[in-house]
């Protein structure tokens, strides 16, 4: 590599796949065993590099975009977005009648009769569900793409990800070659991926077959027919290594400007999850690094608790957001789901060799000194300063945010209930460093840190 402090590409790609797998109600791995299918379909096309590489990558992120439907389905289905989307994926939405069977399974599943009628015919009501649900995704997870910095034809093939090649697709109908080759790969190569898993290889070939020529385009399947008998490589997706289906003349390195790239590109994607977390991460890692300039943190700290605070959240992509937008208190078992978000960002970061540190200071964003936090209790000098930091940042922004069992506090009264936790569950140290950095913002006249903009005017 040129320098020590680049890393493969597909290392931080392929880790960070997994948050948009949990995401979409998938097992770990699946945009990973996506990959190695259909980079073996390109294989067995023969493609050039270039286009193998942009396919690599469109196959990582198909569901960059996942995120930006989560609310709506779940609030419309009154259901588990995950599970919805799990599920659905196993439908052949362009039978209606297999789409309104699956949506009666699927709407409130714990509601009345009156209840699941209702939502019914709000999804009728809506027009083709299906369309608005997809454009927001695709077009969400092309948007994502392209503020990662990867190609044109890699953003394009995860917008019509959902397009099928009779033209009943989403979100505009496109038809055959219409679409594009790397669009329709990523739709055989996910689906074959989905009845693999469930049902194995015959259900992977059967399905295949089934939509030849409706979903999929034929000649792609009967690509897939050449390695059917190939036992090395369906027993290599137990275990997926994306590294070695990635395009050896063309291995893409990320350095430090790209990781803070890919990490806000990533924050963008946590906090699409929820209405009411719209950029919280972006604020709370402004907060942070205006805190950690106060407290003299060298450069390279500063940026490493940067990108620990826009991906704090990472693990949140896995909560339902019946959970995440509930207006009333958590029950136990939807409690002991959230308290788990901030391990399984530690289990994602940790495995991209260069984000050791990020991924300990994020996991560790809900701990408290006097170790009532989770979700392991640290306390004292188990947390080091960049996590003290870090947990008041994400208490103060969390604060003054609206959420859906309250409204925002004043900056005023979010650090009075602060103070009141001072110091034993928040440091001191950091907690009037915020004050002491709100203050001289709004000394200024500017009432103004970047993220934070309207809530600094209200300081005195």
């Amino acid at each position: 590599m040129a320098d020590s402090h680049e890393i493969a590409l597909s290392e931080l790609i392929g880790a960070l796949s997994v948050a948009l797998d949990v995401a979409e109600g998938e097992p770990p791995g699946h945009a990973a065993r996506s990959c190695l299918i259909g980079m073996r379909i390109a294989a067995a096309l023969d493609l050039d590099a270039d286009s193998r590489s942009d396919l690599f990558y469109a196959l990582l992120l198909k569901d960059a975009g996942c995120s930006a439907n989560a609310a709506h389905m779940a609030a419309l289905f009154g259901a588990d977005d995950q599970d919805a989307k799990r599920t659905s994926k196993l439908v052949d939405w362009a039978r209606p009648f297999d789409a309104f069977v699956w949506s009666l399974k699927t709407v409130a599943p714990k509601g009345s009769l009156a209840e699941r009628t209702g939502r019914l015919r709000a999804i009728r009501n809506e027009g083709q569900v299906t369309r608005s649900l997809m454009r927001a995704r695709c077009y969400r997870g092309a948007e994502i793409a392209r503020k990662l910095g990867f190609s044109e034809v890699s953003a394009e093939a995860i917008r019509a990800l959902d397009e099928h090649w009779d033209g009943k697709g989403q979100p505009h109908g496109l038809r055959g070659t219409a679409i594009p080759l790397a669009a329709r790969i990523l739709c055989v190569a996910q689906t074959r991926e989905v009845f693999h898993r469930a049902g194995g290889l015959r259900a992977a070939y059967r399905v295949a077959h089934k939509r030849r020529g409706e979903w999929f385009d034929p000649d792609l399947v009967d690509a897939m027919d050449s390695f059917r008998s190939d036992g090395t490589f369906w027993a290599s997706l137990d275990e997926p290594d994306v590294s070695v289906v990635e395009p050896p003349d063309q291995v893409l390195t990320a350095d430090e400007a790209r990781l803070d790239r890919i990490a806000e590109g990533f924050a963008g994607v946590i906090d699409a999850k929820s209405p009411w977390t719209r950029e919280h991460s972006e604020r709370v890692s402004e907060i942070a690094t205006g805190i950690a300039k106060r407290l003299d943190f060298e450069t390279s700290a500063l940026r490493e608790l940067r990108r620990a605070a826009l991906l704090h959240d990472l693990g949140k992509l896995s909560i339902s957001n019946r959970i995440l937008d509930k207006p009333g208190p958590l029950d136990d078992r939807e409690r002991r789901r959230l308290t788990h978000h901030p391990l399984l960002a530690e289990q994602i970061l940790g495995q991209v060799s260069t984000f050791g540190e990020v991924a300990v200071v994020a996991a560790a964003h809900h701990e408290r000194l006097d170790g009532s936090g989770y979700p392991r209790g640290l306390a004292g000098d188990a947390l080091t300063k960049p996590m003290r930091v870090l947990a008041v940042a994400d208490v103060y922004e969390a604060l003054i945010s609206d959420r859906p069992y309250r409204s925002a506090f004043s900056p005023r009264d979010a650090l009075a209930l602060m103070d009141a936790d001072v110091p034993h569950r928040l440091d001191a140290n950091v907690v009037a460093a915020l004050e002491a950095l709100l203050r001289d913002e709004a000394g200024t006249g500017q009432g103004e840190l970047t993220g934070v903009r309207p809530t600094l005017r209200r300081i005195k």
